[in-house]
């Protein structure tokens, strides 16, 4: 991934958009990573997979609920 400062982000904003529908673009101010910037195709797969996968996971704890697959939480806590 490539990484650009933020005042370079800012200089070669125009580019940095055409780059960012090929690949994400990691962007850092005073030396550490800030955002990344990517097309809004990855964006929207990025966001229908977390999506789906909390689909997932609901569907899972009900069947776990179904199955009376349970564990107390106080318990739970207590064994960590």
């Amino acid at each position: 991934m490539q990484t650009l400062t933020a005042n370079d982000a800012k200089r070669n904003f125009g580019e940095l958009l055409l780059n960012a529908q090929r690949e994400p673009i990691k962007i850092s101010k005073n030396s550490k990573d800030a955002v990344v910037v990517m097309s809004i195709h990855d964006f929207e797969q990025l966001e229908a997979m977390k999506a789906d996968y909390l689909k997932h996971c609901f569907n899972a704890a009900k069947e776990d609920l179904a199955k009376g697959n349970v564990v107390d939480g106080e318990d739970f806590l207590n064994a960590l």
